[in-house]
C-alpha cells in the first residue's frame, strides 16, 4: 500500500497554504511565466493556461495519490491572493525524506513569504507527518533561494558538480539551458528548534499556529 500525504491546509499568521483549485489557474499561468521562474526552474515556457489548468486538475492530484508528494497553493491570508507554490516531491516513505521547493510570484517577493510557507511545511512534515529529512536544492547563481534555505535553518551538505540545468536568455528572446551546480541543503527535525523564532525576529511574523 502506498503511502500519501493528507489533503490538508497549514496556516500562518499571514498565509494559508492550501491544495490547488481550478480558481487559482488564471494567476499560476502568470507567475509561471515569470522570468526567474523561467531562469531557475524546468516549468516549460511560455506557460499556457491550459498547462495550469493539467498541474492543478491533474499532476499534482497524480502526485499526492501516488505517495510522489504534494503542492500547496500559498495564499495571503487578507486577501486570499496566489502568492506562490510550495512543492514537496521525490517522497520516500521508507527513510521518511523528501525534497521541498518553492516559488514566489514576481507581485509578492520581498515579504519574507518565501521563508514563511518553507518554515511551516517543514515544520509540519518533520512534525506531524514524522519525517526525518527535508532536502533543498538550489542552483549555484540562485541567491535568493539559498537565503530561504538558511533562514529557515537549513545545513549546506555539499555540491552537486554540473546537476543543475538553468536558463538563460538568447538575442533573439528564446531560452538557452546553461549547466551549473546544485547546492544541497537539509533539514532535520532537530534542525528547527528555534528556527521559528528567528525567523520572526528577522521577518517580523510568528510562526505557523496549527493545520486544518
Amino acid at each position: 500500500m502506498t503511502s500519501t500525504f493528507p489533503n490538508i491546509s497549514i496556516s500562518t499568521d499571514r498565509l494559508v497554504l492550501r491544495p490547488l483549485d481550478e480558481d487559482d489557474i488564471p494567476a499560476l499561468a502568470e507567475m509561471m511565466n515569470d522570468e526567474q521562474v523561467a531562469a531557475w526552474t524546468d516549468v516549460p515556457q511560455p506557460f499556457t493556461e491550459d498547462a495550469a489548468h493539467n498541474w492543478v486538475t491533474e499532476y499534482a492530484p497524480a502526485e499526492r495519490t501516488s505517495g510522489r508528494g504534494l503542492d500547496f497553493a500559498v495564499t495571503e491570508f487578507l486577501t486570499q491572493r496566489l502568492v506562490g507554490l510550495v512543492q514537496l516531491t521525490r517522497t520516500d516513505w521508507h527513510i521518511r525524506s523528501t525534497e521541498l521547493s518553492y516559488i514566489i510570484a514576481p507581485w509578492a517577493r520581498g515579504e519574507g513569504y518565501a521563508s514563511e510557507a518553507a518554515l511551516a511545511t517543514s515544520q509540519w512534515v518533520l512534525g506531524d507527518q514524522k519525517f526525518e529529512r527535508v532536502e533543498l536544492r538550489t542552483a549555484a547563481d540562485n541567491t535568493a533561494s539559498q537565503q530561504v534555505a538558511q533562514k529557515i535553518g537549513c545545513i549546506s551538505e555539499g555540491v552537486l558538480r554540473g546537476a543543475c540545468i538553468a536558463h538563460v536568455r538568447t538575442e533573439d528572446g528564446t531560452w538557452t539551458d546553461v549547466r551549473t551546480d546544485f547546492i544541497v541543503w537539509s533539514l532535520l527535525p532537530e534542525d528547527l528548534e528555534g528556527a521559528g523564532e528567528e525567523l520572526a525576529d528577522n521577518s517580523g511574523f510568528t510562526s505557523y499556529t496549527d493545520w486544518n
